[in-house]
């Protein structure tokens, strides 16, 4: 039975094929899935994470997903956010997710602690010599300034702050030396000279160094950088110069430069360090280049002049990636496509489709749905089906625009019916989404025109099926039988070696044009298992095929016999696929020569190696014939009987214990002497009870020693009594 399942296995495969081939081009936005992986990933033991910044992690990847977690963890996390906030060592970094965690929970930190905090960040600004430092210091400081009632926070030189992190840390602490340096910098540049390596953590290309005395370059660095840079646009108390801000926007062109793409239309940053200790993937650097672009596209008036394809295809690479099996990608994943939400540079829209595969039979309706990256709706606008492309073909099906139709109710846009071109088969269709509103183009990004494929399927017609026996010499038919292919069929045939064998169908779509299946494979399978596999062949609608048996005895191994006749077709689109079998033919071929090929070995069924074994019945010996239970106890008052016959024997000769010592010590190893004959008639009954022998010479043998030691002691206290009363 499974190998018979072999022809479907194949239809499974290109249908599983086929489906990947969709998921790769069609992006749906943040659903239900990700809410469910975010409350399995984010699993703290004890009920808290081992850092703070994975406790922000949390936390933002809740509130961007609407998921209410707060009261379960929000005593411990803002218990560890007072304590980092109140301690003189906390690092940086802890100050920094300290008071992310602070900005999402709202803990109930003092006004002094917080002037604490911004005291020490604001030195730590300015003694920064690494990008790290400015960024962790720079972001705490803002994050202060938007989280306490003090409208006064702001950086004494921002626009110092501004230059350092751009150029070198010398002349950090004086904003004069630093003006003419970055003076002296345009200088070079603009007579063609360079920067070295030591003097500028900004590159030209776009990228930044972590700090002045590391010569990589790095995508992600300039994605923290741009975090920082926004930070000291928004506590400057003045306005930054506009030729730094312009530097630093043509910096964000030149990175956009290095931007890399896929064939789906997804873009994304790639590091490129060769000689980093700490890797960052794709996600994680294109994350970090996001919140940079948006931080600083927020703080800034002008436009970045930034192509609004590239911004939707960061966040077609973000929905690309599906759900992410760790907690650090699904954070990047959630937190960058808020950004990109909510970014001043461009809206990204995405056009998806809730279901790619149509069905002509069940009349299913077109139906597309445009969203924002989170699932939220979008502004007024119309989406047109462009063209209608076969795959494979270079034919246009659909050359007028047609306009869905849009569902209020459902938020979904629907054509109802399919173009009337339309047939089974894989095709491509294109949309464009156009809005209404000519003052959202600039802030929205549809991406022009999209192309999804989809797949349309339906009922196949099978029609004008038979099998047929023929003479080889003269081709007539000796034997024609119509099959029905749609039910049950078991058509006995009969043939030799000199006849052929012919099976024939035809194949048509329901708009009546010739159909082509994947596969259309008939089957023989000898009585031995040996099977036979052919390919049929098509012209149009026929597809035919013809058995010369006089060629096939040798491929048939000259086993005459019985052949079940087995036919398989199949095809993605075919929603009537089928695996039927036609009915058997008995075969007389001729006897095989002495040479002639062996039939392949068959292997053996699973079941009877893996399957159940037979049922073992245990035999177990027949219990010996007991007496009966009249007799043994009858034997048991017999054995008494001699303990009896003693007991009378000393009341007939008089015992007593006169002879008894009356000293302290004969008398206690006279009373231990008969302890002993006690403890040996003792084992005896144990011995008969359940002690084995072994364990019983054992005890007896130390009971022995210590009957002879006071049994010894008794004997030589009663003889010297008797010489004694003897002398006297």
């Amino acid at each position: 039975m499974a190998r018979n399942l072999g022809g479907f296995l194949v239809l499974i495969a290109a249908a599983l094929i086929y489906s990947s081939a969709l998921a790769s081009y069609i992006f749906q936005p943040i659903s239900d899935s990700h809410r469910s992986a975010a409350l399995e990933l984010f699993n703290p033991l004890g009920g808290s994470f081992p850092s703070v910044e994975e406790t922000y992690e949390e936390l933002r990847t809740f509130e961007v997903l609407g998921i209410d977690k707060r009261s379960d963890i929000s005593t411990a996390a803002c218990q560890s956010v007072s304590e980092i906030l109140g301690s003189s060592s906390s690092t940086l970094k802890d100050l920094f997710y300290a008071l992310k965690v602070n900005g999402i929970l709202k803990c109930d930190i003092k006004e002094d602690v917080f002037e604490g905090v911004a005291s020490r960040l604001q030195a730590a600004v300015s003694g920064a010599s690494a990008l790290l430092d400015f960024y962790y210091s720079v972001g705490g400081l803002a994050l202060i300034k938007g989280q306490t009632t003090k409208d006064d926070l702001y950086l004494a030189d921002a626009e110092g702050v501004f230059q350092s992190i751009k150029w070198t840390t010398l002349a950090r602490n004086s904003p004069t030396l630093s003006r003419a340096l970055l003076g002296l910098v345009a200088d070079v540049v603009r007579v063609g000279g360079c920067v070295g390596p030591a003097l500028a953590l900004s590159q030209s290309d776009g990228r930044w160094r972590y700090n002045s005395n590391n010569p990589e370059s790095s995508t992600h660095a300039a994605g923290l950088a741009l975090e920082a840079l926004a930070g000291i646009v928004s506590l400057s108390s003045s306005e930054i110069d506009q030729s730094l801000i312009s530097t630093t926007k043509n910096d964000i062109l030149k990175l956009f430069d290095s931007i890399e793409k896929y064939d789906d239309g997804a873009f994304y940053f790639d590091e490129k360090l060769v000689g980093a200790r700490e890797h960052q993937g794709a996600l994680s650097t294109t994350s970090s280049v996001v919140r940079g672009l948006t931080a600083f596209a927020a703080v800034t008036s002008g436009s970045l002049n930034l192509p609004s394809g590239k911004i939707l295809g960061l966040a077609k690479f973000f929905l690309a990636i599906g759900i992410p099996g760790d907690a650090k990608d699904l954070f990047n994943q959630v937190d960058s496509l808020a950004f990109l939400e909510s970014n001043t540079v461009s809206i990204p829209l995405i056009l998806s489709l809730p279901a790619t595969v149509l069905s002509l039979t069940k009349k299913d309706a077109l139906k597309v749905k445009v969203n924002t990256v989170l699932g939220s709706n979008p502004p007024p606008l119309t989406v047109n089906l462009l063209r209608v492309l076969r795959s494979g073909s270079k034919d246009t099906l659909l050359t007028e625009s047609q306009e869905l139709k849009f569902d209020p109710e459902n938020a979904v846009y629907t054509l109802d019916p399919l173009p009337k071109s339309v047939d089974v088969g894989k095709y491509t269709f294109v949309f464009e989404t156009v809005l209404h509103d000519s003052d959202h183009k600039n802030l929205y990004a549809t991406g022009g025109q999209t192309r999804i494929p989809i797949f349309v399927t339906g009922v196949i017609e099978v029609d004008t099926a038979e099998i047929a026996v023929l003479d080889s010499d003269l081709g007539s038919i000796e034997t024609k039988k119509k099959i029905d292919l749609a039910g049950d069929n078991t058509v006995p045939l009969s043939a030799n070696h000199l006849q052929k064998l012919r099976l024939s169908f035809q194949l048509s779509t329901p708009l009546g044009h010739a159909f082509k299946p994947h596969q259309a494979i008939l089957k023989l399978t000898h009585e031995t298992k040996v099977e036979h596999i052919f390919l049929m062949g098509s012209s149009g609608k026929e597809f035919e095929i013809i058995l010369d048996f006089l060629g096939l005895v040798e491929k048939f191994f000259y086993l005459s016999g019985r052949y079940n006749v087995q036919l398989t077709v199949g095809d993605a689109v075919m929603e009537n696929s089928f695996l039927k079998a036609v009915g058997h033919i008995d075969l007389d071929l001729p006897e095989a020569p002495e040479k002639a090929p062996q039939p392949p070995a068959q292997p053996l069924d699973p079941n009877l190696i893996y399957g159940p074994k037979a049922e073992i019945a245990h035999i177990f010996r027949v219990p010996e014939k007991l007496p009966p239970k009249e007799l043994s106890l009858t034997f048991l008052g017999l054995t008494l009987l001699p303990f009896l016959g003693f007991l009378l024997g000393l009341l007939r000769l008089g015992v007593n214990l006169k002879n008894f010592p009356s000293s302290s010590v004969p008398a206690m190893f006279a009373a231990l002497f008969h302890l002993g004959i006690a403890a040996v008639l003792l084992l005896y009954v144990l011995f008969w009870l359940k002690l084995d022998l072994f364990t019983t010479l054992k005890g007896l043998g130390f009971l022995g020693a210590f009957l002879m030691f006071v049994g010894h002691r008794i004997l030589s206290h009663l003889a010297s009594s008797s010489s004694k009363l003897k002398s006297a």
